[in-house]
């Protein structure tokens, strides 16, 4: 089993607005992502909310999705994981780490991530385009108590520094791996990408 943890808790505050329910096509930016996820081999899904939790339940209730309220959402990201992981089944063999701000996941980039990971018993694995680590990670439930114990500013990044050599990097063909939806512009670029597409 893998379970994807879906990071929906942010504040916005450099978007200046709810970012999870900008429009994204014919859909709010959550939706398009959970669509993402739901179109992978992963088993279970976990939406982690926070600010705005009262707008977006609403709006992503009828995908049936498992959420959480991340309670301590003004810590930071590895604060909504935590939230997060304390969900993920215990015979989850790995869970995945979504940013809800990453507007179109690939179904085919997660499965690949799966299949990686089945193939070759890494712990930590990653998308990379053109040389640089995207999202999102697929990370082996061994690590699901040292995971708790990272230092909060640094995150997730710290267990990829101690654990080099469990490290897999997976190269992809789209750049949507890098795409972050944090200030107006960002946004406007996302949704530029999308038409082209």
């Amino acid at each position: 089993m893998i379970t994807a943890i879906v990071l929906a808790a942010g504040k916005s505050e450099r978007m200046g607005r709810p970012k999870m329910l900008l429009p994204f096509g014919r859909k709010t930016l959550i939706e398009t992502v959970l669509a993402g996820v739901r179109r992978s081999r992963i088993d279970d899904v976990i939406v982690v909310l926070g600010a705005h939790r009262e707008a977006i339940e609403p709006v992503i209730s009828k995908l049936a999705f498992r959420t959480v309220f991340n309670k301590d959402f003004g810590a930071g990201m590895l604060s909504s994981v935590l939230w997060g992981l304390h969900e993920v089944p215990a015979a989850a063999q790995a869970f995945l780490v979504v940013l809800g701000d990453h507007p179109s996941p690939p179904a085919s980039v997660i499965d690949r991530l799966i299949a990686a990971h089945e193939r070759t018993g890494k712990g930590i694995v990653l998308p990379v385009y053109r040389g640089r680590r995207g999202h999102p990670i697929l990370i082996d439930t061994r690590y699901r108590e040292e995971v708790t114990a990272l230092d909060p500013s640094i995150g997730l990044r710290q267990l990829l520094r101690d654990h080099p050599a469990d490290v897999l990097e997976v190269s992809v063909r789209t750049p949507a791996v890098l795409m972050d939806v944090d200030r107006p512009d960002d946004y406007r670029k996302a949704l530029n990408s999308r038409r082209r597409r």
